[in-house]
């Protein structure tokens, strides 16, 4: 009697969960299954044939067009200092006075002495003259009139040298005037007025340097250079016309006027295995200085009939190998490995794994897998060439 409560207690517990879960059943019966969700959409860009300006960023260095140490070439004492340091200064303008009382006595002195050999060549000259009738008629012996004809001569070579006494002397007074050897800005001056100066010393007085206009002197790797050279004999990359150079500032910023080649060094240094480059800039303003370290941006070609492709449509592997995505057949997927050769601009040259009329995905790339269905459109960020349509002919 006790068993067959129990299990009516059962029947009755149970009844209502099975009826629950056959309601719950035909309820999930009724509903529609979630739709897939939309293709993702992709920027893409099509790619095209054009051309590349192939750039190369060297060091350089600023050098002056011209540079001039002012030195002393006689030994005295300055007297006065006749500039303004740092300021430009003309060709032929005076700069520096030195004591000059010791250097015009001497002159003096010698234009005594100039003055003697005058007087006494007249002397010599006449008693030469004189002998000469004498001889003639043998009143003095051929000895006295050899030795006044010697007197004579030797009196005259005594003027002649006399004369470039006073011209030396001359010299020396014209250089206690120091003047500047060429237009420029001058720098700081080592010495100041009452200090001893000589032609030996090591130390220029101060250093005039023209930054009118100014050299760069960029180093580049012989190795580049030939592979440039044969890229130009095969007919892969054409002569830039004129050789352009930017300038990039050591603060990153870029010098707004272009210089100009000048010439390439004939000769590799055997250290470094480079050769230097020389070009020129103007430094209207002054903003260029000597010895700055710069970095010259020098346009070395041309390269016809490239693939271009924008730097955010180039992605690494784990093993560092470059890979793009690109949407092929049926807007599906497709994943390349590339090859790239070097950057012009934001955009990345491949050589190899791309082809002119792909549909290269440059936007939307998170979470992208090959053979996913996407909805190719035009990009937002990246800057598509003229010309170039955006989408492809995406379907």
């Amino acid at each position: 009697m006790q068993k067959a409560v129990t299990a009516g207690i059962r029947a009755c517990t149970s009844a209502p969960t099975l009826a629950l879960a056959l309601a719950l059943a035909l309820s999930a019966c009724g509903k529609e299954q979630p739709a897939a969700p939309p293709a993702p959409t992709v920027g893409v860009v099509t790619l095209t044939k054009e051309s590349a300006e192939l750039t190369n960023e060297l060091p350089g260095r600023i050098a002056a067009l011209e540079t001039a140490d002012v030195r002393p070439q006689i030994t005295g004492v300055i007297r006065r200092r006749l500039f303004t340091e740092g300021s430009n200064v003309q060709a032929g303008q005076l700069l520096y006075e030195i004591e000059d009382s010791p250097y015009r006595a001497a002159l003096a002195q010698a234009k005594g002495s100039l003055a003697v050999a005058n007087a006494t060549i007249n002397s010599t000259a006449l008693q030469a003259k004189r002998y000469k009738d004498l001889i003639a008629i043998n009143a003095v012996s051929r000895q006295q009139y050899d030795d006044a004809a010697a007197a004579a001569q030797q009196a005259r070579a005594n003027v002649a040298a006399q004369q470039g006494a006073v011209q030396a002397a001359q010299v020396n007074q014209n250089f206690t005037r120091i003047r500047a050897p060429i237009s420029g800005r001058i720098g700081r001056s080592l010495f100041t007025p009452g200090a001893l100066v000589s032609a030996a010393q090591a130390d220029a007085l101060a250093v005039i340097s023209r930054t009118d206009t100014v050299y760069v002197d960029v180093t580049q790797s012989a190795a580049q250079i030939v592979d440039l050279k044969q890229a130009m004999a095969s007919g892969g990359v054409s002569e830039a016309e004129g050789a352009r150079i930017q300038l990039i500032l050591p603060n990153g910023s870029i010098y707004p006027i272009e210089g100009r080649l000048q010439f390439a060094d004939v000769t590799v240094d055997p250290s470094s295995g480079s050769v230097i480059l020389r070009a020129t800039f103007p430094n209207p303003n002054g903003l260029l200085l000597p010895g700055m370290y710069v970095r010259a941006r020098l346009v070395e070609g041309l390269r016809q009939n490239v693939v271009l492709v924008p730097q955010q449509g180039v992605t690494r592997d784990p093993r560092g190998r470059a890979t793009a995505m690109v949407v092929g057949k049926d807007n599906k997927v497709e994943v390349r490995q590339i090859e790239v050769d070097r950057m012009v601009g934001d955009k990345w040259i491949v050589t190899k794994g791309l082809n002119i009329g792909d549909r290269l995905i440059v936007e939307g790339l998170v979470n992208l897998r090959p053979g996913t269905v996407v909805k190719p459109g035009m990009p937002q960020q990246v800057t598509v060439a003229a010309g170039t349509p955006a989408n492809g002919g995406a379907q």
